[in-house]
C-alpha cells in the first residue's frame, strides 16, 4: 500500500501504525533525506505534488493509498496558489495514478475540519454533512475544501476507485525526528514562552497516534467507502492547553488580550495567519467514526504532555525555557 508525503508528521505516524499491524508499505518522499527514520520500515519513493513524474511507480501494485501529504504553511503565503495549487492538482494527481494503477481499490484522502467549519457560526457541533464556505477560509482551509471537493468530483466520474475522507481537527502529538510541523505551534510557543500570556485562540484537537489508527481503520472497513469522517474531540482554548502543559512545565498563565494579537500580528506573520480564529470555538463531532469505526481518543492530557516531551526530547523547545515547575 501506499501512503503519500511519509516524510510527514501524520503520514509518518501512519506508516508506522500500518507496519505495525502486518502491511507492507511504500512511502512518497520529496526529499529522502527527511524521511531517514522511515527507511528501515518502509520502501520510499520520490514523488512531488506538482510533478506528474513518479506517481505511476509509487501506485503500481497498491491495493490501498493513503493520500495524506498536503501544504501546511507556518504563516499565509503572498500567494494563495502557492497552498492552493500543490493540494488540488497534487490530490487528482494521486487519484488519477491510482485509477491507472489498476490494482487499487481504496484511496483514503487526508482532509481536515477545515474543509467543514470555516464561514458556519460557532453555536453547534458541525458535522460530516457541514462543508466550509470557501471564500470564508484562509489559503489553507480553501486549500483542504478545494482539494477534497477535487477529489469527490474525480471520484464520481466513473474513475473505479472508492474514496473515504478523513477530517481532523488540530493534530497535536509526539514528533517523530527532530522538525516541527504547523499544528504544533501552539505548545511550542507556549512551552517555549514566546508569548507574554495566552491567547483566546482554541481548536478541536486529535492525538496523531489516534489519527493514524483512524486511517488504518478507514481503509480496512467495508463500509466506510464514500463516507467523511470527522477525527477531533472537544474544543479546546488555548488557556485549557496551557493547564495542562502548567502541572509540569513553567508557562505564561496570564490571559492575553485579543487586541494585543492584533499588534503582534503586524511583525509576526505566524499570528497574523490565526487572526480569523480569535475568540472563535471549533465545535465538530465525531460521532459516527466512533459509532461506525469503533474509533476511540486517548485523554487529551496524555496527548498534550507527550507532544510537550517530545518537542524537548528532541531539541526543537530548550528545555531551560521550559524547566519543570517546582
Amino acid at each position: 500500500m501506499l501512503v503519500t508525503g511519509a516524510s510527514g508528521f501524520v503520514a509518518g505516524h501512519c506508516v508506522a501504525e500500518l507496519v505495525g499491524h502486518g502491511y507492507a508499505v511504500r512511502g512518497t518522499v520529496r526529499r529522502p533525506e527527511r524521511a531517514a527514520h522511515l527507511a528501515g520500515i518502509a520502501e520510499l519513493v520520490t514523488a512531488d505534488l506538482e510533478s506528474d513524474d513518479g506517481w505511476a511507480d509509487a501506485a503500481a501494485g497498491c491495493t490501498y493509498v493513503l493520500h495524506v501529504a498536503s501544504p501546511f504553511p507556518l504563516e499565509d503565503p503572498a500567494d494563495e496558489d502557492e497552498v492552493l495549487r500543490p493540494a488540488v492538482q497534487g490530490t487528482l494527481r494521486v487519484l488519477r495514478a491510482s485509477a491507472e494503477s489498476g490494482t487499487v481499490r481504496r484511496v483514503v484522502l487526508t482532509s481536515s475540519v477545515a474543509a467543514i467549519a470555516p464561514g458556519h457560526p460557532d453555536t453547534r457541533a458541525l458535522t460530516e454533512d457541514d462543508w466550509a464556505t470557501v471564500d470564508a477560509g484562509d489559503p489553507y482551509q480553501k486549500s483542504k475544501t478545494l482539494a477534497e471537493q477535487a477529489a469527490w468530483e474525480l471520484v464520481g466520474n466513473g474513475r473505479g476507485l472508492e474514496l473515504a475522507v478523513v477530517n481532523p481537527g488540530l493534530v497535536l502529538g509526539p514528533v517523530q525526528q527532530p522538525r516541527t510541523t504547523t499544528s504544533l505551534e501552539p505548545i511550542r510557543r507556549l512551552l517555549a514562552r514566546e508569548l507574554p500570556g495566552i491567547p483566546r485562540l482554541g481548536w478541536a484537537t486529535v492525538d496523531v497516534r489516534d489519527l493514524a489508527v483512524a486511517h488504518r481503520l478507514v481503509m480496512e472497513h467495508p463500509g466506510a467507502a464514500w463516507n467523511r469522517y470527522i477525527c477531533a474531540g472537544r474544543h479546546l482554548w488555548m488557556r485549557d492547553l496551557g493547564e495542562i502543559l502548567a502541572t509540569r512545565y513553567r508557562i505564561p498563565t496570564r490571559t492575553l488580550p485579543s487586541w494585543v494579537l492584533w499588534v503582534a500580528a503586524r511583525f509576526d506573520p505566524g499570528v497574523r495567519s490565526v487572526l480569523d480564529a480569535v475568540d472563535r470555538q471549533e465545535l465538530v463531532s465525531a460521532d459516527k467514526a466512533r459509532n461506525e469505526l469503533g474509533w476511540t481518543m486517548r485523554p487529551v492530557e496524555e496527548t498534550v504532555l507527550d507532544t510537550a516531551s517530545s518537542l524537548i526530547a528532541h531539541g526543537l523547545v530548550d528545555a531551560r525555557a521550559s524547566r519543570t515547575s517546582a
